[in-house]
């Protein structure tokens, strides 16, 4: 597979050993709507040895315009079956597992630790706390995009949860209005704007490329810009708060 990444081998910032790395990583994607769509086509074309989609909804009219791993012939079928293979015809030669349960207390606890990263694209704040504090748990890198109307918005935490935020310390409590693409609209590109991104900030990981995990990233499609704002610990965390830093 050397021609397939060539263009990462050439890269000063990965060559051999973080392509290497890449292709030994395993990567749990939570959700596959339209930001896990495009994180996962990435991830899987740039060779990643394991992608993990999890998501136990299926495929109806409405998401076609945005989660762009599915076609009419789909409606109906678990989206992370559909996804998976998918991405196995885009890269027959790494392993991807669907996962079409809902992952909750000791079975996704038992799923971030045998993952090396996890992308959370979910569509609602109850799942994103649970994988949040299953990260901090298991010291899990945990990369959170999100999307709703025409903004996006994408932060990077941990493994070091003693000395850095986790996404708790982002939100203390669920911000219900962006909960549901159904119920504000969405602008299709730009969850896969937030996907690709994530996909990037994952294969950085896996190449030893150093990540900022103090800040948050919001992209405004109105104007094409980028802010970021500082992100703080809270010593109060209900998931981080009680670890101390060694």
């Amino acid at each position: 597979m050397l021609s397939r990444d060539a263009r990462h081998l050439i890269l000063k910032q990965v060559g051999s050993d973080g392509q290497q790395r890449i292709a030994s990583g395993t990567v749990l994607l939570i959700g596959a709507g339209g930001i896990g769509c495009a994180a996962a086509v990435y991830l899987a074309s740039s060779g990643v040895g394991h992608v993990k989609i999890n998501d136990f909804d299926t495929i109806d009219e409405t998401n076609l315009g945005r989660q762009v791993l599915y076609t009419p012939a789909d409606l109906g079928q678990y989206k992370a079956e559909v996804a998976a293979a998918r991405l196995r015809a885009i890269n027959p030669d790494i392993q991807v597992t669907a996962i079409t349960e809902r992952l909750q207390d000791d079975i996704l606890a038992s799923e971030v630790g045998a993952s090396d990263i996890i992308l959370d694209g979910c569509d609602n704040f109850a799942t994103r706390f649970q994988v949040n504090d299953a990260c901090v748990l298991a010291r899990r890198r945990l990369i959170s995009g999100s999307a709703i109307r025409l903004e996006g918005q994408l932060a990077v935490f941990g493994p070091a949860f003693e000395a850095e935020p986790c996404y708790r310390c982002l939100y203390v409590e669920a911000d219900e209005s962006m909960d549901s693409c159904a119920g504000n609209g969405i602008l299709s590109p730009v969850p896969g704007v937030i996907g690709t991104m994530m996909a990037v900030e994952a294969l950085k990981y896996f190449a030893g490329i150093e990540s900022d995990t103090l800040k948050l990233h919001l992209y405004d499609a109105t104007t094409s810009e980028f802010r970021t704002l500082k992100l703080k610990k809270r010593k109060d965390c209900p998931a981080c708060g009680t670890i101390d830093a060694a």
